[in-house]
């Protein structure tokens, strides 16, 4: 999800190839409430007992790598009965080059999700690699407005999940997230680690060039060990730069289905070769696929649940299902699933606070005419777009250390409190799949 324009000389580091003028974008929310500021405040500080594992918002140690200072933010506890397994994948596709830089292969990072049958002895994981957490402050504040620059230790964020932890023998229906454009999968890491205390496993796809920070397990020529965003601007300005992000990560997705199906016949796709956890391959029951994506994610996972049939069910979360107007006045055209319709069942979730909600209407609108078709669409109040990542809970902490104000956090992901959007968040997607790809 990308928020604001920004000037070609206010990021740090080196210029891409896109870079020259016409990447970006797709916002947040604007200022919708019926909650006063006061409240605000308040349920940001209260918020924490309620939700969040360990007891509120927490400050780095001494020996931190940001300084004793700094917050250090907590994402909520999952509800599922299972213990929670993970484990990273790199994969190359040497059949694509990649879009947007020139690098003669397509790499992809992935993060895996899953039921450990047991945790004992294996260290929890954090929510970014130490890379990507150091990068994040000099690039996501230019796109998500109030971000703070300085004052977090996001490489301190823990999950509730295990690294290399072996998976439970047992075959698990299988479910993609594409993150919002510009975004890191790692945004996503609260539903997804929801989802696989239930039972699922979740596979979380980064799409390097478009997300923000992607940390690689080494470099190569032609990029750095942590490969930024090339994003500037809104891509619905340019249809050309959009219909690419979209095609790339339709593809991504795809490609990652393939390496997955690898997985499962024993193999290990990881391309550096790293071991993978016991019995993760045969944890994947490829006959049951879902898919669920935020903003360009919700598009891409809508469109590749269309083009790709091992896909049985999908979720978007408030993303575009047609291409931006060529011209000023036009009409873009939709996507075909918007077009045709799909025999499978789609859920569309969004919030009353995402500023560009009459745009999305003529395409939602679209997908639910269709006769006999398995669309259904529902929406969160007091909410803004960012309301379906990790940024939740993180806003609202941010806010009660003083680190983002009140209009910012309502900017990004509403004024509703978080402990009622992330269960609210967690019932759709979760009773969605439960229902579409029931787990036994």
């Amino acid at each position: 999800m990308f928020r604001k324009n920004v000037n070609e000389g206010e990021r740090a580091g080196g210029r891409s190839v896109l870079e020259q003028g016409h990447e970006g974008a797709v916002p947040g929310g604007e200022e919708k409430t019926g909650v006063s500021r006061r409240t605000l405040t308040t349920s940001a500080a209260l918020t924490a007992t309620m939700l969040l594992a360990g007891g509120g918002v927490a400050q780095a140690g001494p020996g931190k790598a940001r300084g004793a200072k700094d917050l250090t933010l907590r994402l909520p506890a999952p509800t599922g009965p299972h213990r929670i397994g993970v484990s990273t994948l790199y994969l190359v596709d040497r059949a694509r080059r990649d879009p947007w830089e020139p690098l003669p292969v397509r790499e992809v990072m992935a993060t895996v999700f899953y039921p450990a049958r047991t945790v004992r002895g294996y260290p929890v994981a954090p929510q970014m690699s130490r890379g990507a957490a150091e990068r994040l402050p000099f690039i996501d504040p230019l796109f998500h407005e109030g971000l703070p620059a300085k004052g977090v230790n996001w490489a301190g964020t823990k999950t509730h999940a295990h690294t290399g932890a072996p998976a439970q023998d047992l075959r698990r229906p299988v479910l993609l997230y594409s993150p919002g454009g510009g975004d890191p999968r790692t945004l996503g890491t609260g539903i997804a680690e929801e989802l696989a205390g239930r039972g699922y496993v979740v596979v979380t796809i980064d799409h390097p060039g478009d997300g923000s920070e992607v940390e690689f397990p080494h470099t190569r020529a032609g990029r750095k060990k942590v490969r930024e965003t090339v994003f500037r601007g809104n891509p619905r300005t340019d249809p050309k730069i959009f219909r690419t992000a979209i095609d790339t990560r339709i593809a991504d997705t795809r490609f990652v289905l393939d390496q997955l199906e690898a997985l499962a016949a024993g193999r290990n796709p990881d391309a550096a070769g790293r071991p993978l956890p016991e019995h993760l391959g045969r944890a994947l029951d490829l006959r049951r696929v879902g898919i669920y994506g935020h903003s360009a994610g919700g598009t891409t996972a809508a469109e590749a649940m269309y083009e790709d049939r091992r896909i049985q069910a999908a979720i978007n979360l408030e993303g575009f299902l047609d291409h931006p107007p060529a011209s000023p006045g036009q009409e873009g055209k939709l996507f075909p699933i918007a077009q045709y319709g799909t025999d499978r069942p789609l859920l569309l979730l969004g919030s009353d606070g995402f500023p560009y909600k009459r745009e999305l209407e003529r395409s939602w609108s679209a997908m639910l005419a269709h006769r006999h078709g398995r669309t259904t669409r529902r929406q969160l109040d007091h909410a803004a777009h960012s309301v379906f990542n990790d940024y939740a809970v993180i806003a609202p902490q941010l806010q009660a250390a003083g680190l983002m104000s009140a209009a910012h956090r309502i900017e990004l992901v509403g004024a509703i409190d978080p402990a009622v959007s992330v269960p609210l968040v967690r019932h759709h997607v979760g009773s969605f799949f439960t229902r579409h790809l029931p787990t036994c």
